[in-house]
């Protein structure tokens, strides 16, 4: 009989987090509904369903299918992405403050992309492709040398080594793609200042299928990881005892994190934040438990990239507001009250 009033409550507590998750999908829903209809070339509703459904005009088919369908997709994917990284690293290093773009992985990421178009063309289908591939080779990297940094072998992964280590890589590797940016075209230099800004530069099914792949298989093992990641937050010794292997289970973790974070960057440039609102939203509306968490982060970070990317392409028609400086208005203040709530 003890144990009826627990039952209830973790019923309770499951049954509210589906509700979050339904209203949080429909959000996505509504939010991608309005972003179709959003753009410097008007759409009106009826004209985007009779386009869907093949009834448009040639005009309107190509403006929804070949620039904002791409682009809005890609958005709900690398917001998804972004966000579940963050979780991750949040919970395997225990650190309230860890992000893929704080602790550098972003940026790593961002600079083997950076070598990569300022030598190569990115119009052809091959090197849309080799883009994550190699965007995880900088972010595993980049990875690797922060966690050999901040790691101690008597003293695991302390997350303030990891935090500091990790702004500092960054600033390392943003002052390396500074340097390169001397050197580059100006038609170049425009393309690399907008990527940095965070602009979803990858915006025709290519680079949806170049990124689909990734989030489709790196998700659900997350997802499946997500009673371990349970076990990893009580504690080093504690999962030890209950028969986890830490060590083990942190790398595989952190290399999906990674992956998921580098793929993103690749096609969307460097959007920060992400990593760090997604995960914060998700715990204060499911609470911790990673079987809910995880899913409410990638939707939390699926509807905040969404939105930012539909008001970056409305608020200054025709011109636009990259996306990562939009996320970065609501991101940065919000990183400021987590320092100041959170003892690193």
């Amino acid at each position: 009989m003890d144990n009826v009033p627990f039952m209830m409550n973790d019923k309770r507590k499951r049954n509210r987090g589906i509700l979050m998750l339904s209203v949080l999908g429909a959000l996505v829903v509504i939010v991608f509904i309005i972003s179709m209809n959003t753009g410097y070339i008007r759409l009106s509703p009826m004209d985007v369903m009779r386009t869907l459904f093949g009834l448009g005009t040639n005009k309107q088919s190509l403006i929804l299918f070949e620039f904002r369908l791409p682009r809005i997709v890609i958005s709900v994917l690398i917001g998804a992405g972004l966000a579940v990284s963050g979780c991750i690293m949040q919970g395997v290093s225990r650190n309230a403050l860890a992000d893929p773009g704080i602790l550098g992985i972003n940026a790593g990421a961002g600079l083997m992309v950076m070598l990569f178009i300022s030598f190569y063309p990115t119009t052809a289908a091959a090197p849309v492709f080799l883009l994550p591939v190699l965007a995880l080779v900088g972010a595993g990297l980049t990875a690797t040398l922060i966690y050999s940094l901040a790691y101690k072998r008597h003293q695991g992964l302390s997350p303030t080594r990891l935090l500091l280590t990790g702004i500092a890589v960054a600033a390392g590797m943003s002052a390396a793609m500074i340097v390169l940016t001397l050197k580059l075209s100006p038609e170049k230099y425009q393309f690399v200042a907008t990527w940095m800004a965070g602009s979803i530069w990858g915006m025709n099914w290519k680079f949806v299928l170049s990124l689909l792949p990734w989030i489709v298989i790196l998700l659900p093992y997350v997802f499946y990881k997500a009673q371990v990641m349970n076990v990893l937050n009580l504690g080093e010794q504690t999962a030890t005892g209950l028969g986890a292997r830490v060590s083990r289970e942190q790398l595989k973790l952190l290399a999906a994190a990674v992956a998921l974070a580098a793929s993103s960057v690749a096609v969307s440039g460097g959007i920060g934040f992400v990593g760090l609102i997604g995960p914060h939203l998700a715990r204060r509306l499911v609470g911790p438990k990673h079987q809910l968490l995880l899913p409410t982060s990638a939707l939390v970070g699926s509807l905040l990239v969404i939105t930012a990317d539909t008001l970056g392409r409305w608020v200054l028609q025709p011109s636009e507001i990259p996306t990562g400086i939009v996320v970065a208005v609501i991101g940065a203040p919000y990183f400021l009250y987590l320092l100041t709530k959170t003892r690193v």
